[in-house]
């Protein structure tokens, strides 16, 4: 029992960049003026597209998740009256052109350095299973839920939390 309170300890110390992937080229990026079939296509295989200002600079400006694209997909009904101006992106009207008329613009990231427990305490805040890291504005990479309980799941099992070459 000591062992796992020491292991989960230990993981929670971890920093960002020792789990993360940083494989920024894999990373699913758009820039912020590509065309929303552009988005469609690659949504088609992932769930969520990290938008920047452009591919040389990688400066973070928003995110695309599959429900940002539903609420464009869906047929805006407006009442007889409307108080101040609708939201009415959408396919169908022409109104969603580019990944930037999508896109959400607060986007809740991580630094390299933060600890894995403060990277948790904001999935579980604000409900999400990734986080973009963040280095000045660059995103350099990304951190996910799942690489957090693969990561733990073997250490369980006597694999080291970090490999010598990722500490």
């Amino acid at each position: 029992m000591v062992e796992k309170k020491k292991l989960i300890s230990d993981f929670y110390e971890l920093k960002v960049n020792q789990l993360m992937d940083k494989r920024v080229w894999d990373l699913p990026l758009i820039e912020k003026n590509d065309d929303i079939h552009n988005v469609l296509s690659i949504l088609g295989g992932r769930n969520h597209i990290w938008v920047v200002e452009n591919k040389n600079d990688k400066e973070l400006v928003g995110v695309i998740t599959e429900h940002d694209v539903l609420s464009i997909l869906t047929p805006k009904k407006f009442p007889s009256y409307v108080f101040g101006i609708p939201d009415i992106s959408s396919i169908k009207h022409g109104t969603a052109k580019t990944a930037e008329d999508v896109m959400s613009h607060r986007v809740i990231n991580c630094n390299p350095n933060d600890k894995i427990i403060d990277a948790l305490m904001k999935m579980v805040k604000y409900n999400l299973r990734r986080l973009p890291v963040i280095d000045g504005k660059k995103i350099v990479g990304e951190l996910t839920l799942h690489q957090l309980i693969r990561k733990f799941y073997l250490a369980t099992q006597y694999h080291p939390l970090i490999d010598n070459e990722e500490g």
